[in-house]
């Protein structure tokens, strides 16, 4: 009967034992959970604010025109730098284009120095 009453003891001692480390956890997930939560209500306001801004096109129609008609020549193999090559580049092209529309006026940003 003794060792009946001691498992007793020490099968309550470690479902006790059990509880208490189950209570622990679950107060550190809802911890966890509500920052989630918290961070997600600050990502959704971010989000909001990046959909207000919307500003107009950087480049105007002409300006793309301009840049499609040098990719075009670039691509049959007529369109030469100031230096009189063959240029192969696309960037080159695409520059190329663009100096031509500013030149003549079209919605083109400034060119970084």
């Amino acid at each position: 009967m003794a060792t009946k009453k001691a498992a007793k003891k020490s099968s309550t001692k470690k479902s006790a034992k059990k509880s208490t480390k189950k209570s622990a956890t679950k107060k550190s997930t809802t911890k966890k959970s509500s920052t989630k939560k918290a961070a997600s209500k600050k990502a959704a306001t971010k989000k909001t604010a990046a959909k207000k801004r919307t500003s107009s096109p950087k480049y105007g129609k002409a300006a793309g025109k301009s840049v499609e008609r040098e990719m075009k020549a670039m691509k049959q193999g007529k369109l030469k730098s100031g230096s009189g090559r063959k240029v192969t580049s696309r960037k080159q092209a695409i520059a190329i284009g663009l100096s031509e529309a500013r030149k003549s006026g079209a919605k083109v940003p400034r060119k970084k120095s």
